[in-house]
């Protein structure tokens, strides 16, 4: 089983949302994108929570446009061994420091967490967040997580609420 290391915490000083995902899978990490795997429905959630398509858009764009709607990405998990891409195949995890989005985020307002694996560590790894900060869980956007679209795309939508109000 090999160790796979994560991709580095993608945001500008001003972000006021961060989603945190476990740990990319193998298309992710071999293309150095965060949810690159075509099936990951990712890039339509967050666009639908947004109001904006950004899985039609390139990788760069896509991260420009969450730049500009002050949404950052990074994964709870820095590096594990897993065979394969599934959360249930990590072992031996180191985590990222996380809870210093807290502090180096002075504008932030929310972490989401994409997913169960997300969630159970991330809440670990930053413990009582500050009043100011809420958390968030949300339904993986993984091709695993069979649940139906719209019914992701409805908890996700509560991301809306984070940005800033001109930009709904």
């Amino acid at each position: 089983m090999s160790v796979k290391a994560g991709l580095p915490p993608i945001a500008r000083r001003d972000a006021r949302l961060f989603v945190l995902g476990s740990l990319p899978g193998d298309a992710s990490l071999a293309a150095r994108r965060y949810y690159a795997h075509p099936t990951n429905q990712f890039w339509r959630l967050l666009g639908f929570a947004i109001g904006e398509e950004l899985h039609a858009l390139d990788y760069d764009q896509r991260l420009a446009r969450l730049g500009e709607r002050r949404v950052g990405l990074w994964d709870v998990i820095a590096s594990a061994s897993r065979q394969g891409s599934l959360d249930q195949a990590i072992r031996a995890a180191e985590h990222n420091r996380i809870d210093h989005l807290l502090h180096d985020f002075p504008e932030l307002c929310a972490v989401a967490f994409n997913g169960s694996t997300a969630s159970t560590v991330g809440r670990k790894l930053i413990g009582e967040p500050p009043p100011r900060i809420a958390l968030i869980d949300l339904p993986s956007s993984s091709a695993a997580n069979t649940r139906p679209f719209a019914e992701k795309a409805a908890r996700w939508s509560a991301l809306r609420e984070f940005l800033e109000p001109e930009e709904l």
